[in-house]
């Protein structure tokens, strides 16, 4: 990552730059992860590229970005949140220059844990707006006999309209109208249950990989920074597929507990228990690997773009300009 160390502003600025680009490339694949994780009886995707294939086909080329402004607004200081926590409790845990394991996994857990206060209501507005393509591709269509009517009753109900599509704002809206702003952290355990197993897997198995092959003189930040670019980029995409495949089986249970709007005949769960029980009796243990394929190639990509910032200095450069 360089010969030198980052600056913890420099590092905010760097995992905003980061995700901000990230977001942009991966979104489609996580909006394919999203509908995958939330079928139930009826398949309407074989897998992820017939989702976005179909995805294309019915709703256009930027149908594959619903929900992308959500991520796109929210991925900065959730990224600043986290980067931030797991420095300072790095830095916190450290002794004498040195982190053990036991430290590495607690640091990981607090900035899992830090990191939910964005990532719920983010989760929570972006999986309704990714999931509508796949709840209207399930309405029936109108018949040629509904169609041909002669009742306006009949006439109304059979007019192809497409249905008005939900925006972030007006789920907001209605969800601190009905539910108050506990509406926006539904599924936070969910998310939390998610979120510190993978920071506690990701964090200390990248400082892991990306230390090998070097002494571990002087603090973990000095051993991180003598790091080759193509060992951080490895390190990094490799520690995000692992955690990322890891925790599925917990992505699974907090996507679903999430999507507010079920399908005709879709299961709705009264907590993390109630929903892990319904899903083992009705679809086995196979579908809690939903989108694990998925989940790996949006997880790996965004961990590799951040070495990439990371190595170009773009925080860095950011300060330079500003100071």
């Amino acid at each position: 990552m360089g010969e030198k160390k980052v600056s913890l502003p420099a590092k905010l600025i760097n995992g905003g730059v980061a995700g901000l680009v990230g977001v942009t490339c991966v979104f489609p694949i996580d909006l394919a992860k999203t509908r995958l994780q939330n079928q139930q009886g009826i398949q309407v995707y074989k897998g992820m590229f017939d989702c976005l294939a179909k995805t294309v086909r019915s709703e256009g080329y930027f149908g594959c970005y619903r929900g992308a402004a959500v991520n796109l607004t929210l991925v900065t200081p959730e990224k600043a949140i986290k980067l931030a926590a797991n420095d300072v409790f790095r830095q916190k845990l450290s002794k004498d220059g040195h982190l053990p394991l036991w430290g590495e996994v607690l640091a990981g857990c607090g900035a899992g844990t830090c990191q939910v206060v964005v990532t719920t209501p983010m989760e929570m507005l972006k999986i309704q707006l990714q999931d509508a393509g796949r709840l209207a591709s399930r309405r029936p269509m109108p018949t040629s006999a509904q169609a041909a009517a002669p009742d306006p009753a009949a006439s109304f109900v059979a007019q192809p309209t497409r249905p008005q599509r939900p925006s972030a704002t007006g789920i907001t809206v209605e969800l601190l109208k009905t539910r108050g702003l506990a509406g926006l952290y539904k599924g936070a355990g969910a998310t939390l249950m998610r979120d510190v197993p993978f920071s506690m897997i990701y964090f200390p198995l990248f400082a892991n990989l990306n230390a090998l092959g070097r002494e571990s003189t002087g603090s973990p930040a000095d051993v991180q920074a003598q790091a080759p670019f193509w060992q951080s980029f490895v390190a990094g995409c490799s520690a995000g597929s692992v955690a990322a495949v890891a925790v599925t089986p917990l992505d699974v249970i907090k996507t679903r507990l999430q999507t507010l709007q079920k399908g005709e005949g879709e299961d709705t769960y009264r907590g993390i228990f109630d929903c892990t029980r319904r899903i083992m009796r009705r679809e086995g243990p196979s579908a809690f690997l939903k989108g694990a394929t998925c989940r790996a190639l949006v997880i790996a990509p965004l961990f590799g773009i951040a070495q990439v910032v990371y190595f170009l200095g773009v925080g860095e450069a950011v300060l330079g300009l500003l100071g």
